[in-house]
């Protein structure tokens, strides 16, 4: 995870690096099935912020925003925390909300 971390914060805050994203965790998921589960639900975090600017202009401002709360809530993520921590990181990633503060 530290790796997709990394990677997404020194991308453009632009929609293709959301969807690259997307397809990462893909690619995670498979390679290492026993994170499958937190990989969805960060498929699921990232798919209405997508949705809500296809194919529409995507205001500077929601773009910066969304990727740096996507940025510090993955550099949060602990896959070698005891369970406890690990149950509280998807909890966390359960109640994040992209879309909520757009500009729109």
């Amino acid at each position: 995870m530290n790796d997709l971390s990394t990677w997404f914060e020194q991308q453009h805050h632009g929609l293709h690096s959301f969807r690259s994203f997307q397809q990462k965790l893909a690619d995670l998921s498979s390679r290492a099935p026993e994170h499958s589960a937190l990989c969805q639900l960060l498929h699921h975090l990232v798919a209405p912020y997508i949705d809500a600017y296809d194919e529409a202009p995507l205001p500077a401002a929601d773009a910066e925003r969304a990727h740096r709360q996507l940025t510090e809530l993955l550099k949060t993520i602990d896959l070698a925390a005891p369970v406890e921590r690990r149950l509280a990181d998807v909890n966390r990633i359960a109640s994040c909300d992209l879309v909520s503060q757009l500009a729109r």
